[in-house]
C-alpha cells in the first residue's frame, strides 16, 4: 500500500472531491481490474475514455479516482483533476514503483527506422563489457532470462515502471529501450528522465486518423524525447536533424559519415563469406579503430555506429565492442540462416515498400547472381501496400516469390493477386505459391550459386493470423524442417 499524498508529489493537480489521507491498494487503468481502496485513473484512449466508467469502478470500491474531465461518484471517493491523465499516470506509476529508473541507466531510441536492430546491439555490447541491460522493445522486452512478448513497440507507462522495477530487482544495472512517436505523444515515456536518448533518422511514416496528423506532428513527437533525456545522441546526416533539434535541453553529441559528426565512419566496404553478407568500416573522431559486423549495408553501419556511441558512455573497451557486434545477431532484422555454402538466405522483417526497397537496394550493392525476393502481405490492410511492395520487388529482384503472409480473414489468392498488379507495372519475373512453407522450400530448391534470398515480411513473427486465429509459423523451424525432410530423401 501507498499513501495518496506521495503519489501524487510529483503531478500538479486539484483535489475537487474527498480526502487526500487515503492509503491506496493499486494503481489501475483498466476499469475490469478495478478492486477495493485502489486509484484508478481515467485515461482516454482511442477506442474508449476511462471517464465513462467511473460509476462502475466505484461500485467496485475504488477509492480515488483520477480524471481531467467532471465525472459524477459518490462523495466519499477522492476526486483529483489533472490537465492530462496519461501524463498522471505515468507519474503516478513511477512514484507507486518506487521510480525504479532511478536504479537503472536508461537509455531510450527513437526515429523511423533502425530502433530495433539498435536496441539489441546495445544489449549485446553491454552485456559482453559485464553490465546486466534489460531490453524493452517491438519483439519483446527482456528482463534476466524472462522473455515477454510485445503488444506495442512502447508499453503503456505503468508497464513501463513495472518492468524497470523487476529489471532493477533482477539485478539490471540498465535497460534499452525502442521509444515511439506514439509512446511519447501518448506520455507512456513521462516520470523519469532517460540517461541517454538517441534520435536515429525520421522519414513519412505513421501518418494517419490513428497515429500523427502530419509529418510536422510525427516530428514533433520524436523530438520530444531530446527534452527528457540528460544526453542526446543523433545522426548528424539526416536532413531533419536542426527540427529535430529544436528546443532540446540535452547534452547533444552527433554521429553518422560526415566528417562534422563527433563519431564518424570511415573507409566503409562490403564484406562477404560463405552464405554471410557483412561491413566493415573505420570509426574515428571520439573513437578510433576497425570494426566487422555479419550485417549488411549502409543501414547497418548506422545501426552500429549508434550503438557504439551509447557504450562509450559506459566506458567499454575497444575490445569488447568489437567481439560483440561480430557475434550480434537481432532476429527477423536481416538475420542470415545458414543452408548453404553457395548462396545466402535470410529472414527480414520489410513489410511495407519502404523498407523493403532500403532492403533490396542494399543487397544489390553486394552484387548477387540474383536477387530473390519471397514475400506476401497481410489482409485486411491498404492495398496501395500490396501494389507498392510488388511493384518494389518486380523493378529490384531478379525473381519474386509471391506467397501467403497473415491473411486475417481475406482470401490469400485475392492478396496475390492484388500483389500481381504492383508487378504488372515491372517487367519483373515471378512464380506464385500460396503455401509458405511450399514457398520457401521452392526457393531453397531453386537456389543458384551467388545468390541472394530473402524472406521478406514475417521476421521475428512466429504466427500465422488466419481468420482471426493466430496458427505457430516461425520461419526458422519451416527451414529446419524442409532441411530434415531433404535429408530424409
Amino acid at each position: 500500500m501507498k499513501n495518496l499524498r506521495d503519489l501524487l508529489e510529483d503531478l500538479e493537480y486539484q483535489c475537487i472531491q474527498g480526502t487526500l489521507d487515503k492509503e491506496i491498494t493499486a494503481v489501475i487503468y483498466d476499469s475490469r481490474k478495478a478492486e477495493k481502496d485502489g486509484l484508478f485513473v481515467c485515461v482516454k484512449g482511442a477506442v474508449s475514455d476511462g471517464h465513462s466508467y467511473a460509476a462502475e469502478v466505484a461500485q467496485k470500491g475504488v477509492s480515488v479516482l483520477v480524471v481531467q474531465d467532471p465525472v459524477q461518484v459518490p462523495e466519499e471517493i477522492t476526486v483529483i483533476q489533472v490537465e492530462d491523465t496519461r501524463y498522471a499516470l505515468a507519474c503516478i506509476s513511477a512514484a507507486w514503483f518506487g521510480h525504479p529508473a532511478e536504479k537503472l541507466k536508461t537509455i531510450g531510441i527513437t526515429g523511423t527506422k533502425g530502433k530495433t536492430t539498435t536496441t539489441y546491439l546495445i544489449k549485446s555490447i553491454l552485456e559482453n563489457a559485464g553490465h546486466k541491460t534489460g531490453l524493452i522493445g517491438t519483439i519483446e522486452t527482456i528482463i534476466g532470462e524472462e522473455k515477454i512478448p510485445s503488444a506495442n513497440t512502447t508499453p503503456e507507462s505503468y508497464l513501463i515502471q513495472e518492468y524497470f522495477a523487476k529489471m532493477a530487482e533482477a539485478g539490471c544495472d540498465s535497460v534499452v529501450m525502442e521509444v515511439s512517436s506514439q509512446g511519447l505523444m501518448l506520455h507512456r515515456t513521462s516520470g523519469f528522465t532517460f540517461d541517454i536518448g538517441i534520435f536515429t533518422n525520421i522519414e513519412p511514416d505513421h501518418i494517419g486518423p490513428n497515429e500523427h496528423k502530419d509529418f510536422d506532428d510525427y516530428l514533433h513527437c520524436k523530438s520530444m524525447l531530446f527534452r527528457q533525456c540528460k544526453v542526446g545522441i543523433f545522426n548528424g546526416d539526416d536532413p531533419h536533424l536542426e527540427r529535430i533539434l529544436e528546443g532540446h535541453t540535452c547534452q547533444a553529441e552527433t554521429f553518422g559519415f560526415s566528417e562534422k559528426a563527433d563519431l564518424r565512419a570511415e573507409n566503409t566496404r562490403l564484406v562477404t563469406g560463405k552464405g554471410t553478407l557483412g561491413i566493415a568500416y573505420d570509426v574515428k573522431g571520439l573513437m578510433d579503430f576497425p570494426v566487422e559486423i555479419d550485417l549488411p549495408g549502409k543501414f547497418s553501419v548506422y545501426n552500429s555506429l549508434t550503438a557504439i556511441a551509447v557504450c562509450r558512455h559506459f566506458g567499454v573497451t575497444v575490445e569488447n565492442i568489437q567481439r560483440a557486434l561480430k557475434n550480434a545477431h537481432v532476429k527477423g532484422r536481416i538475420e542470415m540462416v545458414k543452408v548453404s555454402d553457395d548462396f545466402t538466405l535470410m529472414i527480414d522483417y520489410a513489410h511495407n515498400a519502404m523498407s523493403l526497397e532500403s532492403l533490396l537496394t542494399t543487397l544489390k550493392e553486394y552484387k548477387p547472381n540474383r536477387l530473390v525476393c519471397l514475400f506476401g502481405c497481410g489482409g485486411n490492410r491498404s492495398k496501395i501496400r500490396r501494389y507498392e511492395m510488388g511493384e518494389v520487388s518486380g523493378n529490384l529482384a531478379d525473381l519474386t516469390i509471391i506467397t501467403s503472409d497473415n491473411p486475417r480473414n481475406e482470401d490469400p489468392q485475392a492478396i496475390i493477386d492484388d500483389i500481381k498488379i504492383g508487378i504488372g507495372r515491372t517487367t519483373g519475373k515471378y512464380v506464385e505459391i500460396i503455401d509458405r512453407k511450399e514457398a520457401i522450400a521452392y526457393a531453397i530448391h531453386h537456389g543458384q550459386p551467388g545468390d541472394i534470398i530473402v524472406l521478406a515480411g514475417k521476421g521475428h513473427e512466429d504466427y500465422q493470423e488466419i481468420k482471426g486465429k493466430k496458427y505457430p509459423m516461425d520461419e526458422r523451424v519451416l527451414i529446419q524442417e524442409i532441411l530434415e525432410e531433404d535429408s530424409r530423401k
